[in-house]
């Protein structure tokens, strides 16, 4: 977990002093790279991690946008790319250079924006090969960043490194300590509660109730589940992700089951869930998952423990509410103090500039 700058700006970064405009800043990337800004970037290709952008950089943040990767954040959370384009309208209007999950990624038409920073998750650095040097060629840094790891120690570094490039190290050091204290008061908790017995299914609710979603092996909500103590039955049988079969899962016998929704366009028995969502109708698309053969017998039904959860909360900078949601599924009295719903709605009250208008937690009744 290291930080570096040179000269003054060594001091002042280790300080969490607000750096000189002129200070130059080296800082080491999530992909182990040392990379050097002049000064703060002021022109930035954001290819993802929006929100952790917006969060980190604070007030005028998009205005220093110049360019998107649009796609995984239009396409894939439309309700929230709505919320923040009825803010910010001026988001609709910034070039769209493509993406790298459909190899539509422009190098050129980054480039022809003039950042004077880029700004990738681990992933498309990674998917981008040695087309990066194409941006190192033109003189333009470019720095990555990892929140899909899922660890604590690449949030807080992935946050140390996007306040050193953006000039905010301070704001970037409490967003990090709130997030250290937030998982570590989680993990304390869970530990305190003992090992849990229950066991947990997942499934990505966008298909409907008649086809069986995705559930998770290894990363994305498997790893939260197993961060806070619980019996993930896709362990083992799924390597990273994929359905399971409905036999297996009758099998098994759930103790808690998860529906991870999110802002499906054109999916009509999804669970809808994020922003904009309406209340009712979420209630009405997990009811219909209930119907499906066999799952009314199911523990995790017959005793009330069936959550949805927002697919688009986990690896980012507000992703502990979703640990700490979880968590208190399987520990209910080590949590009785915590209220995820409300956390969500303080993070983008204190940190984000759009409320949290929507459902992000929800639990079926």
């Amino acid at each position: 977990m290291t930080l570096f700058t040179r000269g003054l700006a060594s001091a002042a970064l280790f300080l969490g002093l607000t750096l000189p405009a002129t200070a130059e800043i080296t800082v080491t990337d999530l992909r182990d790279r040392t990379v050097t800004l002049e000064k703060p970037a002021e022109r930035v290709l954001l290819g993802f991690y929006y929100e952790d952008f917006l969060a980190v950089t604070g007030p005028g943040a998009v205005d220093r946008i110049v360019a998107l990767s649009k796609s995984p954040w239009a396409d894939w959370r439309p309700g929230q790319w709505a919320a923040y384009t009825a803010a910010f309208p001026q988001l609709n209007d910034l070039p769209d250079v493509g993406d790298t999950e459909s190899a539509t990624f422009s190098v050129e038409a980054a480039i022809a924006a003039r950042p004077d920073l880029v700004l990738l998750a681990g992933w498309q650095y990674d998917a981008l090969g040695e087309n990066v040097a194409q941006f190192e060629a033109a003189g333009i840094p470019v720095v990555t960043l990892d929140y899909n790891a899922q660890t604590v120690e690449k949030h807080v570094l992935s946050t140390r490194v996007l306040g050193a490039v953006m000039g905010q190290p301070e704001r970037a050091e409490k967003l990090a300590s709130l997030y250290q204290s937030r998982m570590q008061d989680t993990l304390d908790r869970v530990a305190k509660a003992g090992p849990s017995a229950k066991k947990v299914y997942v499934e990505l609710a966008q298909k409907g109730p008649d086809e069986v979603g995705n559930s998770y092996g290894k990363g994305m909500w498997a790893g939260v589940i197993e961060m806070v103590g619980g019996q993930n039955i896709a362990k083992g049988q799924i390597e990273n992700w994929g359905p399971l079969s409905p036999e297996y899962v009758l099998a098994e016998q759930p103790d808690i089951i998860l529906l991870a929704g999110s802002e499906w366009l054109n999916k009509p028995a999804a669970v809808l869930l994020g922003f904009g969502a309406d209340p009712a109708l979420a209630q009405d698309r997990m009811a219909a998952y209930l119907g499906r053969p066999g799952w009314s017998e199911l523990p995790a039904v017959k005793a009330g423990e069936v959550y949805g959860i927002y697919h688009g909360g986990t690896r980012a900078l507000s992703d502990y509410v979703y640990v700490r949601y979880i968590a208190k599924a399987l520990h209910p009295d080590a949590f009785a103090d915590v209220d995820p719903a409300a956390e969500i709605a303080d993070h983008y009250h204190d940190w984000l500039p759009i409320d949290a208008a929507g459902i992000f937690v929800v639990k079926y009744e």
